[in-house]
């Protein structure tokens, strides 16, 4: 009986099958497709007068964060309105917020106030926990 060669010697392949790294590639390419147009967060907007409806909310309260020429800050909630340093306004607010997590809060800025300084408050109240923020503009005249 003959024994069967227990080791056979391969020739080693030279070539790398790429069929599977076309379709990732393709994958890839489908997903970067779709999602490129949804990264783009450049919005042409105008500030701050706009010809806009009126918000309808049946609720009553709102808090509205302001900030005025001079850069003073503003706090007004349940008819309450005094100048606040920054930092007391951002406290006040957490506290308000942490009572009431559904209040609208809305930002009004001075025309003339930086848009820096807006940005500061926007960010202050978001550390105090606001999920969002509205901007109060006036109506455009006719």
């Amino acid at each position: 009986m003959a024994r069967p060669n227990r080791r056979t010697r391969r020739k080693p392949m030279a070539e790398i099958n790429v069929v599977p790294y076309i379709d990732v590639m393709l994958v890839l390419l489908v997903i970067f497709m779709i999602t490129a147009p949804m990264l783009t967060q450049g919005v042409d907007v105008e500030l701050p007068s706009a010809n806009a409806a009126p918000i309808e909310d049946p609720q009553s309260e709102v808090l509205v964060a302001s900030i005025d020429a001079n850069g003073e800050y503003f706090v007004d909630f349940g008819g309450e309105q005094k100048s606040l340093p920054l930092a007391e306004l951002q406290s006040r607010v957490k506290k308000v917020i942490a009572q009431n997590p559904s209040l609208p809060v809305l930002v009004r800025g001075d025309r003339s106030v930086a848009y820096g300084d807006v940005i500061g408050l926007m960010v202050a109240l978001q550390a105090a926990g606001v999920p969002n923020v509205g901007l109060v503009t006036e109506p455009e005249a006719p």
